[in-house]
């Protein structure tokens, strides 16, 4: 009887264990859970992009609902957190402005109120002084060319961070003049 294999109803063998034994079906739940929990393990999202994530693997809104609420509820998911972290960050260590970051938040899918919230942990001398930072580095990197070139590498790269011109224009004519160098008035734009 070693050798011999049990029937099934039907006189039918049962499949062989392997992927045709398997069900068809995956469990969305758990597709759900494993999709965040993989993505949670690399760095903190906000849950509209778990959410992006599993839609993206045809789990249901209603079970990716689901998993995203009980995983809020244990904390794994915080977007006012996430928010905040990303303010500090992104202002601190790359130097980018408000407008800057709450571009970044909401294409992360944070909620507007959220975002300004989160934005209001950086106020305008914040702003300002590092907008004042990085003029002075740009323009301590192009020491030697042309003033004017000088101010427009400048202008555009704290443009690409998200300052305003004024606020730039204002800095970049302060900083020149304490090198003593001449920049006409017509070669940087108005506040």
């Amino acid at each position: 009887m070693a050798g011999r294999r049990h029937r099934g109803a039907g006189g039918q063998e049962p499949p062989a264990p392997g992927p045709a034994s398997e069900d068809a079906e995956p469990d969305h739940e758990q597709v759900a859970r494993a999709i965040a929990l993989r993505l949670l393990t690399h760095s903190a999202r906000s849950r509209a992009q778990l959410a992006g994530a599993m839609a993206a693997r045809d789990v249901p809104a209603e079970v990716a609902d689901a998993v995203l609420d009980r995983f809020t509820e244990v904390g794994l998911i915080d977007d006012e957190e996430y928010a905040r972290m990303l303010v500090r960050t992104r202002h601190a260590e790359r130097g980018l402005s408000r407008r800057a970051i709450g571009v970044e938040l909401r294409r992360r899918g944070i909620d507007d109120e959220v975002a300004a919230s989160a934005l209001d942990e950086v106020d305008d001398e914040q702003e300002a002084q590092a907008a004042r930072s990085l003029v002075r580095r740009r323009l301590a990197s192009t020491r030697g060319l042309d003033p004017q070139v000088r101010a427009r590498r400048t202008f555009a790269a704290l443009g690409r961070k998200g300052y305003p011109p004024g606020l730039v224009s204002r800095l970049v004519r302060e900083e020149l003049a304490t090198e003593g160098a001449d920049v006409e008035d017509d070669d940087l734009p108005a506040d």
